[in-house]
């Protein structure tokens, strides 16, 4: 080993290390997948009692008022649950095509519930269909995941916006049209130091962030040939763009 140069030595090591990296990511991965998968059977049994108890029209003011922040924590709950199988490819993919208009609007209540009252939530909806290919639980978690880091970006509250629009080809660099997707907060924006990390697994600059919001979110949105844009300024908040391909009409199939 004496013989051996330490610049050949430091170089072995630097090439090891994507490798070691790899590893280490999929004996998480496994982890995570295993745990849950056994915490979202116990989560979906509090969310549907807790929505039948809230579906009750004698329900008290005051009983609905504790029950509340029970169907928010829960919520809350099974979206991290859902970015860990996301991000451990250990879900099965129903394929199908989606309008994403739909799906959004599906995702209203929800959302509002995780974003609390401080944030005010308006969506503007393509007016013609927004079809895509897509499993409808991964394309939902892309907008939530958005929309709760838009959430964190505005800790005092503020004014969050949903868009779903159809673009030309020409307009996306390419022969085809899109679906585009957008998340815009008015939060205080995303240095350039940080926006070159934000999709990296397990970076977070929040105190008790999983750091796997983001990394799900881009890893979803490749899986379906699309991509995702950030656009941000300091003070003046920050954009997400998911732009997707609009689904040709086919037969969708499971993955």
């Amino acid at each position: 080993m004496s013989d051996i140069p330490d610049k050949k030595i430091a170089s072995h090591n630097a090439a090891e290390e994507p490798l070691r990296q790899a590893q280490h990511l999929e004996a998480v991965g496994r982890l995570a997948a295993s745990m849950a998968h056994d915490f979202n059977n116990i989560l979906t049994i509090i969310q549907g009692h807790i929505g039948l108890l809230l579906d009750e029209s004698s329900l008290s003011a005051a009983m609905r008022e504790s029950l509340e922040p029970v169907a928010t924590a829960a919520d809350r709950a099974a979206l991290l649950t859902r970015q860990l199988l996301a991000f451990s490819r250990k879900q099965v993919l129903q394929m199908r095509l989606i309008d994403l208009n739909d799906l959004v609007g599906d995702t209203a209540s929800m959302l509002q519930r995780l974003l609390g009252e401080t944030i005010v939530l308006s969506f503007n909806y393509c007016p013609s269909a927004a079809v895509v290919e897509g499993d409808t639980t991964m394309l939902e978690q892309i907008v939530v995941n958005l929309a709760v880091n838009a959430r964190d970006a505005m800790p005092d509250g503020g004014r969050l916006s949903v868009c779903t629009e159809a673009t030309s080809g020409a307009e996306n660099a390419g022969s085809d049209p899109w679906v585009r997707l957008s998340v815009a907060d008015g939060g205080g924006g995303i240095s350039d130091e940080i926006k070159k990390q934000i999709f990296d697994p397990f970076f977070s600059t929040k105190e008790r962030g999983t750091g796997l919001g983001l990394a799900v979110v881009r890893q979803i949105v490749e899986g379906c040939g699309g991509r995702v844009e950030v656009h941000t300024h300091s003070g003046r908040g920050s954009c997400f763009e998911v732009w997707l391909p609009i689904a040709s009409p086919v037969a969708s199939k499971e993955k």
